[in-house]
């Protein structure tokens, strides 16, 4: 359906220097309007460093994981930190484009074997703001808006149990609809009002089922009262907890662990409509940043930075153990066949009865936890999951990662933390530097709508003011563009809104430096890192 394919491959590296070039967030204007890039100017002080490399390696990774990569994706050794790093990198550059194009943005995807992500947007302009970000572009009809309002107006119509799920596909362009019932699928179409010329049906022969009696890191019971036990998974740690898959559970079911020890209570569960639930623990349970990689240790939980279309995944379960594959579909309504599950994603690995519930990730970041499968692991099936950041968002939770806790220290210049100071979490403060110490005034949590929060408030750029200089503070949560930022792969906190970088004035790295906005130029003023 595409017209034209940009390839544009000048060598700009996804480093945050390229990627400022290419994406000038400061206006609001359609892609059109935008203005060809200029220099970004140096900071007086700082020494200038290489782009900084991914958090994700191969020697950082389990064994086990790495080996499921070589073993799934048909990776060398050698190759995974590239590959993990190309990930984190179009995840960033997703980011930008989507806030920078507008209505003009069709979608980002990594293809098999590229050494870029690709960018669909539906003009020329914004195809040239695309390929400045070091992607490849291609010009296609509908945007990404187009496409979703499409499905959504899918979501409204009831689906009978032949129709197995449909999504909005960036990479065709494409609203797809899979289904064993083909006429039932142009019925459902039909009903829905969609042109006819943006829905693509795809024969499904196997139906969507939920893989029920995992565990993702451990297994859990839950008592059904009939002498009879329901197992599922842990899916990650979260502060007083764990998530997990919504169908294992309603609220105020108790759950036991294997040799029969009270574990919790579920606290909230949503199954259909969503499939995710999250279970408190007693205190004598310590949640911890780990998953079982059935290979005698553990994977590490760093984040929850969400990964796209393409991106390499593993998901971990008790029946199958680790499986890896891509990223294929997102925001996809899936139908089990007792009512529709929007906002679902699909992974490339199999996955067996008892796999649900378990972790999703992608290197050492959470992407969600299992929710079914389609196919088996006999026939090259694919899993259903449903993503992590809409749980914890939805119920306030704290993921818990290997920085300890609820939120992670952001370390920069001088090996110092972004602190709130004297842990006065008020509207206004402004953000300084601070010897790390582990207090709840330097940890920070991503949330899934691009805020970075403290104690409840969000970071922000004083008065949404995108001038060079201007205060990076704590504010009260508003959805205002000046409290979304993203980190790249360079190291790199990025505001979205002015499109550049948190930075220490001067390079100055003494305890009380507050901080500010400043053009990206890669100097240690500006590099930051989880830790």
């Amino acid at each position: 359906m595409s017209r034209t394919l940009r390839t544009s491959r000048s060598l700009i590296a996804l480093s945050a220097a390229a990627l400022m070039v290419g994406t000038a967030l400061t206006g609001a204007g359609a892609a059109g309007a935008a203005q060809p890039p200029e220099t970004p100017a140096t900071q007086q002080s700082g020494t200038t460093q290489q782009s900084g490399t991914t958090q994700q390696s191969d020697s950082k990774l389990p064994d086990a994981q790495v080996r499921a990569m070589v073993r799934d994706l048909g990776l060398t050794r050698a190759e995974i930190p590239g590959r993990l790093a190309l990930d984190a990198e179009a995840a960033i550059v997703e980011a930008h484009l989507t806030a920078r194009l507008g209505d003009t943005y069709a979608g980002t995807w990594l293809p098999e074997g590229a050494d870029a992500p690709r960018v669909a947007v539906t003009s020329d302009a914004a195809a040239k703001v695309a390929e400045r970000a070091g992607a490849d572009a291609v010009v296609v009809d509908h945007s990404l808006e187009a496409l979703t309002s499409w499905k959504e107006a899918l979501d409204e119509v009831g689906a009978p149990d032949t129709v197995h799920s449909w999504y909005a596909d960036p990479t065709t362009n494409e609203v797809v609809v899979q289904a064993a019932d083909v006429a039932a699928a142009r019925a459902m179409i039909a009903e829905a009002d969609l042109p006819a010329d943006v829905v693509r049906v795809e024969r499904s022969k196997v139906a969507p089922e939920l893989a029920r009696d995992i565990r993702g890191g451990d297994e859990f019971h839950r008592p059904t009262g009939d002498g009879f036990v329901t197992l599922c998974s842990i899916g990650f740690a979260v502060q007083g907890g764990f998530v997990t898959a919504g169908h294992c559970g309603a609220a105020g079911n108790p759950v036991n662990a294997p040799d029969g020890a009270a574990l919790g209570t579920y606290r909230a569960s949503v199954f259909p409509g969503r499939d995710w639930a999250w279970v408190a623990t007693n205190s004598n349970w310590t949640p911890t940043p780990r998953v079982n990689n059935y290979a005698g240790g553990t994977a590490a939980v760093a984040g929850s930075a969400e990964q796209g279309i393409g991106a390499a995944v593993c998901r971990s379960g008790r029946t199958t153990g680790w499986r890896c594959g891509v990223i294929q579909e997102k925001n996809v309504t899936i139908n089990y066949g007792n009512g529709d599950i929007p906002g679902m994603a699909t992974g490339s690995a199999c996955a067996e009865g008892g796999d649900s519930g378990g972790s999703v990730l992608s290197g050492d970041q959470a992407q969600g936890v299992t929710s079914g499968r389609i196919g088996d692991c006999s026939s090259g099936g694919r899993f259903i999951y449903q993503p992590l950041n809409p749980i914890l968002s939805t119920y306030g939770l704290q993921l818990t990662t290997t920085s300890g806790g609820g939120g992670q220290a952001l370390i920069g210049p001088g090996g110092k933390c972004i602190d709130v100071p004297n842990s006065e979490f008020t509207d206004g403060k402004r953000l300084q530097l601070w010897t790390c110490n582990g207090t709840a005034a330097q940890r920070w949590t991503f949330h899934s709508d691009g805020t970075l929060r403290a104690g409840g408030k969000c970071m922000d750029v004083a008065g949404a003011n995108t001038a060079d200089g201007t205060a990076v503070q704590l504010a009260n949560c508003s959805g205002n563009a000046a409290q979304r930022f993203t980190l790249s792969g360079a190291g790199d906190l990025v505001s979205i809104l002015a499109n550049k970088c948190v930075d220490a004035p001067n390079g100055n790295t003494a305890n009380g430096t507050q901080l500010q906005i400043w053009t990206c130029n890669g100097t240690a003023a500006q590099k930051w890192r989880v830790g």
